[in-house]
């Protein structure tokens, strides 16, 4: 039993330091789209930045429960990005590697009978791909729509704020 937790416990660890990751690159998008003032895309990278935070706790929990010691570790420096398009694509394919990482960990817990540890990648494999989601309509709003689509956000608030 000792063996197969240290595995999980490695593998939650190793998840804590992407959504760690996760968390700083969205706040500095956040904060960047927040300066230019295209707030819908500062609120989706806060939200999101947010649910990752959330990640963090579950995987804590799950890492004390099995009796391992919770490793903050941050997996690297944040990417100086300033384009719109070019956060968003940065966003969808973090996004996409991890739900590649936590489906195959999911896998590797199942096969060392730890389904609780297995049912939690699982559950982030959905968040996940679900931000990928979130980040792709929004790759294909500036397409479709190019510069106009930050306008008319920069526009919004600017609205937003001669009104209030």
């Amino acid at each position: 039993m000792k063996e197969k937790s240290k595995r999980s416990i490695e593998l939650l660890n190793k998840a804590i330091s992407e959504e760690l990751t996760a968390v700083h690159q969205y706040m500095y998008f956040h904060f960047h789209c927040d300066d230019q003032g295209y707030d819908l895309l500062a609120g989706l990278f806060r939200r999101t930045a947010i649910e990752e935070m959330v990640h963090v706790e579950t995987l804590a929990e799950r890492i004390l429960f099995l009796k391992g010691d919770v490793q903050m570790k941050w997996a690297g420096e944040v990417k100086p990005v300033h384009e719109v398009k070019d956060m968003l694509q940065l966003a969808a394919e973090m996004e996409q590697q991890s739900a590649h990482d936590y489906n195959m960990w999911a896998n590797e817990c199942a096969q060392n009978a730890d389904a609780a540890t297995k049912k939690i990648f699982e559950s982030l494999v959905d968040d996940e791909e679900r931000h990928f989601d979130q980040f792709d309509v929004e790759m294909e709003n500036l397409v479709k729509f190019g510069d106009h689509y930050l306008a008319l956000q920069s526009i919004e608030r600017s609205k937003n704020i001669a009104g209030g």
